[in-house]
């Protein structure tokens, strides 16, 4: 135990030492807790991930005309207890009170792209505790499961800058049309904005096996479709947030980065990345499985109409000019868990439906939680949707899987009512 947190104090000082003046709070890494570690085996050269970091920390501040203490400085916005931001690198959170306009502006990394011109992207995750923390995002163990698959991007660094296998085409115009059933969704016309190509993966992997959540957002070709506004010299980018339940309480907000089918990511304005679909494993969720998901649950054919204070679903999204689907999610990220942690921004799509009978009652509504959904579900009231191929996940209360995943990390949940976090792993067989 004494050198298992030497380690982590040691990796710790040659971070600090390689971004320069942290505040001290950052630089305070926990140590590991006295109890088994139920974790992932990283099987990364923690070495060398530092010094990629760095390299990619340094190009970015050389590209901004800053020093490292001021690029540093700049990603250690403090946000209040009220807004409960968890990606910390955030440079502002805005209008989190109105789902219609929320929004967070991040910092934006140049890329190098296939053909050697210039990429953007955002980095909202890595599989690194230690990494995670003193960058200011997310920190999602369970990416570890992706590296090696199919669905990963293996990529380099050269001179700071990654340099990309896949590439994304921004020129498509997005399309969609409501479904010639009784309710909008599945859609007659799903054709997203934009297009990954077959070496595409947000899921990428430095050559120390670091795994980090890079989703670009633009190149030559445009720019992503959830993008209000984007600063390329500034290096910044501002894009629209969904909203979401979870633990019983809205503003969920998350970011719709990519997907693996066309229905989400033409409903959601996400870029479809096919090649993602390979990393595993649909229907899997639990902690001490080896996914690199986490299941979560869109309503189908719920409550539709701007003004409705019960409008929930993807059939709402598709006839009410693309407002939130408002999905359920099981928990919060929680980056000060290092072990025990579940988390992923890689989710699983467990697509439920209204039956006709609770319908029929007027019993739809908001459905806010987990526990909510698994009530309603035991009482026969909300069921599988009848399109989704895949086998029942106990994690997502007994409902099939779907077979698409969406890339959305979370960014806030501000306003929170209660401790939503992930109850040691175990909650809901978490």
């Amino acid at each position: 135990m004494l050198m298992h947190k030497f380690k982590y104090v040691l990796i710790a000082v040659v971070l600090a030492t390689a971004v320069s003046c942290q505040n001290q709070d950052d630089a305070d890494i926990r140590s590991a807790p006295n109890v088994p570690e139920a974790t992932v085996d990283q099987g990364l050269n923690e070495a060398l991930a530092m010094e990629e970091m760095k390299s990619v920390m340094s190009a970015a501040a050389d590209e901004r005309g800053q020093t490292m203490d001021e690029l540093t400085n700049a990603r250690r916005r403090r946000f209040t207890r009220e807004q409960n931001v968890f990606v910390r690198n955030a440079i502002a959170v805005n209008d989190l009170e109105d789902p219609t306009k929320a929004n967070v502006t991040l910092p934006l990394f140049k890329g190098i792209g296939p053909s050697g011109n210039p990429t953007y992207y955002v980095l909202t995750e890595t599989s690194s505790f230690i990494i995670s923390k003193l960058l200011g995002v997310n920190y999602a163990p369970k990416l570890i499961h992706g590296r090696g698959s199919e669905g990963s991007q293996e990529v380099t660094i050269q001179r700071g800058f990654i340099k990309f296998r896949g590439d994304v085409d921004f020129s498509p115009v997005r399309r969609v049309e409501p479904g010639d059933g009784p309710f909008a969704f599945p859609p007659s016309v799903a054709e997203p904005g934009s297009i990954g190509d077959d070496e595409y993966s947000s899921l990428v992997v430095l050559p120390s096996g670091l795994v980090i959540n890079a989703q670009i957002v633009a190149n030559s070709t445009g720019k992503h479709d959830r993008i209000i506004s984007i600063d390329i010299p500034r290096r910044r980018v501002t894009m629209e947030l969904l909203d979401g339940f979870q633990g019983g309480d809205q503003f969920y907000y998350h970011l719709v980065t990519d997907a693996t089918a066309a229905g989400p990511a033409a409903i959601e304005l996400g870029t479809l990345a096919p090649r993602m679909a390979k990393l595993p494993a649909f229907g899997q969720s639990s902690l001490f499985e080896n996914t690199t998901f986490i299941g979560f649950s869109p309503v189908t054919n719920g409550e539709t109409g701007a003004d409705n204070p019960e409008r929930q679903s993807l059939s709402s999204t598709i006839l009410d000019n693309d407002l939130d689907p408002i999905n359920v999610f099981p928990f919060d990220p929680d980056n000060d868990q290092e072990f025990f942690n579940n988390y992923s921004p890689m989710w699983d799509a467990h697509l439920n439906m209204w039956t006709q009978e609770a319908i029929d009652a007027g019993l739809r509504r908001r459905i806010t939680s987990f526990e909510d959904l698994t009530e309603l579900v035991e009482a026969g009231y909300v069921t599988s949707f009848e399109g989704s191929p895949g086998s029942p996940n106990p994690f997502v209360a007994n409902l099939n899987y779907s077979g698409a995943m969406i890339n959305c990390p979370v960014i806030a949940q501000p306003f929170e009512t209660e401790d939503n976090s992930q109850d040691g792993g175990f909650g809901n067989g978490f």
